[in-house]
């Protein structure tokens, strides 16, 4: 019984596992004739992948990602402030 309540537990929004940047890698630009460095980054939560690709240095991309995550997180719990 203690197993369904905290699974249960688990899927109510703001519980459970958070997202977390697993890894940003440079890869080869995706479009032929496109200049520039291009990565691929990666967002974990529990079980989900979230894999995205952006241009940008490795640092840019990283930055971007944490912004990401931060949002994803952020919303697992609502908004917050007054409700009119």
């Amino acid at each position: 019984m203690a197993r369904k309540a905290a699974a249960a537990k688990a899927d109510e929004p703001g519980v459970g596992d958070p997202f977390e940047l697993s890894g940003v890698d440079p890869i080869e630009p995706p479009v032929d004739g496109d200049t520039g460095k291009w990565c691929k980054y990666t967002i974990i939560q529990g079980k989900n992948v979230i894999t995205g690709y952006k241009k940008g240095s490795r640092t840019a991309v990283t930055r971007a990602a944490k912004v990401i995550v931060a949002d994803l997180n952020e919303r697992r719990f609502g908004r917050r402030g007054r409700i009119q």
